[in-house]
């Protein structure tokens, strides 16, 4: 299944190293159901209002084909335009999980190597502190 490694030089709230190994669970989750394929690798940071997550791998047969003939710019117009699509559900998938209302999102899909970046914006809810900590997810095929 999938190999849990949080970072020791940058995680020191177990809290926020739960919270970012759900985020990170869920991510994939909604990449396989969306795409019918997750990504390899993710490693997710929150960083005081920014929750950052950065997926490694999970092109499609498709996309990969695409990529070989050139086409990365439109593999990436392709997602872009899916991906706003389905902001809202990321979002509220965000918010649930670190209770905090999702301000703005964003996402970009790069090649060689193929890394998918996510991010987005929290608001400065009461009790929201300043904090960073990373939790990755390795997964296994």
């Amino acid at each position: 299944m999938a190999l849990d490694r949080d970072d020791p030089r940058t995680d020191d709230d177990d809290s926020d190293a739960s919270l970012l190994r759900q985020i990170s669970g869920e991510m994939v989750a909604l990449q396989k159901q969306y795409w019918g394929k997750g990504p390899r690798h993710v490693k997710s940071y929150i960083l005081n209002d920014l929750v950052l997550i950065v997926m490694r791998g999970g092109l499609t047969v498709a996309e990969r084909t695409m990529v070989e003939f050139g086409q990365q710019d439109l593999v990436r117009q392709f997602r872009q335009v899916f991906e706003n699509q389905i902001t809202g559900e990321r979002s509220a998938m965000i918010a649930r999980l670190a209770k905090r209302e999702v301000l703005v999102a964003q996402g970009q899909i790069m090649f060689d190597p193929d890394v998918v970046i996510e991010i987005f914006v929290l608001d400065d809810s009461p009790g929201a502190m300043e904090r960073f900590a990373a939790a990755e997810l390795i997964i296994e095929e």
